[in-house]
């Protein structure tokens, strides 16, 4: 059997937290197994959060390592429990409902060879499995932002994301007291490394199939609730504004754009003459979000594109909503939130 590990110096633990996984545990774990067994990775550990399900029998059945975290955390929690516990010396977190592709090992190793490098994160592949609209807009938007995004990045993500376990425990690992609920404790992850110096990639090769199906609730209590509200605040009281990914300044500037769009919708009320005018702006909507459009036509269809980017308006204006609400909080003291702590 091939040592890459040795060959390389570098040692890769996945880390893979479970809760009532066995579907997803059963299409996520064969590939990684697989590279343990040809030597790419050095061990795979699913961290058992308190199932309530035989999900610790079945991965264990699959061939993984299985710890079980004493004391149900979500997966932020998991994942801490089981880092201390893994022998590599880096960290390779998938999530259960992705399906790592085959050369992921490699790249993560190829990566990490960069100086100062301490943590990268890889993207969604285009086919995503779920075929309803949400599943597929979402999934897509996702592996959009991460294949546009800037090289030298300035967030984490936990879904398919690699990092040195020597810097990962000197940081805490994830702040599961700020972020008690899965949320966006890889986001405060990579701001804290990148604070200690250390630097942040993104790698789009490194791709993942995500299992997961979205519907319109939970895609927006997700959006709002665990995504918008805290990283606004995290952003706000502790980072400032980011300029990169789906927060980036042209980000800010198409959310005005679709704001002034939906306002447009009220103008053939005022006057009938006026029909031509939210017809215009939703023409001017494409244009601004050509390469979106574009991705989406060509991933999907034309249909599909011009309702996924109708929806992305939506998205644009409930995602602005709850940053103003933030910067309205942060300036009242009867509503500002205390700040997560730095670690």
């Amino acid at each position: 059997m091939p040592d890459h590990d040795a060959a390389s110096g570098l040692r890769i633990s996945v880390i893979m937290p479970a809760f009532n996984a066995i579907g997803f545990l059963k299409q996520a774990l064969p590939p990684l197994i697989a590279m343990r067994d040809r030597g790419e990775v050095l061990e795979v550990i699913v961290a058992d959060d308190e199932s309530t399900d035989d999900t610790p029998l079945v991965a264990a059945e699959l061939g993984a390592r299985v710890v079980k975290n004493p004391k149900r955390g979500g997966p932020g929690a998991a994942r801490n429990f089981a880092a201390p516990l893994a022998q590599g010396e880096i960290l390779w977190f998938v999530d259960a409902d992705v399906i790592a592709h085959p050369g992921g090992a490699d790249r993560i190793r190829d990566a990490f060879k960069e100086a100062g490098v301490v943590a990268l994160h890889g993207s969604y592949d285009d086919r995503p499995p779920a075929k309803n609209f949400m599943s597929q807009y979402k999934n897509l938007m996702h592996r959009f932002y991460h294949q546009m995004g800037k090289r030298e990045a300035s967030t984490f993500w936990a879904g398919c994301g690699a990092v040195r376990k020597d810097a990962f425990l000197a940081v805490g690992g994830f702040d599961t007291v700020a972020y008690h609920r899965p949320s966006i404790e890889d986001i405060d992850l990579g701001y804290r490394l990148r604070a200690r110096g250390g630097r942040l990639l993104l790698v789009p090769e490194l791709e993942g199939t995500h299992l997961k199906y979205w519907t319109l609730q939970n895609a927006l209590f997700t959006d709002i609730f665990r995504r918008a509200l805290p990283w606004a605040r995290l952003m706000l009281t502790r980072e400032g504004l980011t300029d990169d990914l789906n927060v980036s300044q042209a980000e800010r500037w198409r959310a005005v754009y679709a704001g002034l769009l939906v306002l447009s919708l009220a103008a053939p009320i005022v006057s009938a003459s006026l029909w031509w005018l939210p017809l215009a702006m939703f023409v001017g909507a494409i244009a601004i979000n050509w390469k979106l459009f574009s991705f989406f036509a060509s991933r999907k269809n034309p249909f599909f594109a011009l309702v996924a980017l109708g929806y992305h308006q939506i998205y644009y204006l409930y995602s602005a909503a709850v940053f103003v609400w933030c910067v309205i909080e942060s300036k009242t003291p009867g509503l500002r939130r205390a700040a997560p702590r730095l670690a």
